[in-house]
């Protein structure tokens, strides 16, 4: 017959088994940039993009309600480190604070690299293991300027340009 400590330890391992066994799996690590928002300026397209990449790497990973209340701020702050303009990084910040919530069925969303519905929920230890597999991944395999992709606000602006000047022909 077993001992009390030991079933009481071997539920406790049964209980971790079938916890990782059933954890969600992270996706991916993806990010379009600044997604909904411009990458930079007409001049400089990719200015702040790097800003967005990072910002979407504690998106994609997701947590607490007080890591993505930091996350945001760091955007707003490397913005307004790139620009100088205040009211831009504001701009960004609150689109982020509103727009980023877990609640919101989104590409874009807190913790999009996680099944919907997860919400504002701490990374485990398998979890946070993943999350760091999958970043080694991404860094390994990312191009040199990984703002080289075609935003979808540029796409529409392009095929809105074009249409525009094939009228004017």
């Amino acid at each position: 017959m077993l001992s009390r400590y030991k079933l009481t330890l071997a539920i406790a391992l049964l209980t971790v088994s079938i916890q990782t066994v059933m954890a969600d799996r992270l996706d991916d690590f993806s990010s379009d940039g600044c997604s909904q928002f411009p990458d930079g300026t007409f001049t400089q397209q990719n200015l702040w993009c790097d800003c967005c990449i990072t910002h979407d790497i504690a998106y994609w990973q997701g947590g607490n309600r007080k890591q993505k209340k930091q996350a945001d701020k760091e955007l707003r702050q490397c913005v307004l480190n790139k620009t100088g303009h205040s009211f831009l990084a504001d701009t960004m910040y609150y689109g982020v604070v509103v727009g980023g919530l877990p609640v919101f069925p989104t590409w874009y969303r807190w913790g999009y690299g996680w099944r919907y519905g997860r919400g504002f929920k701490p990374l485990n230890l398998f979890e946070k293991q993943q999350v760091k597999k999958n970043l080694s991944r991404y860094f390994i395999t990312v191009t040199p300027n990984s703002c080289d992709f075609e935003h979808p606000v540029k796409l529409m602006i392009k095929k809105e340009l074009l249409q525009w000047l094939q009228k004017e022909e």
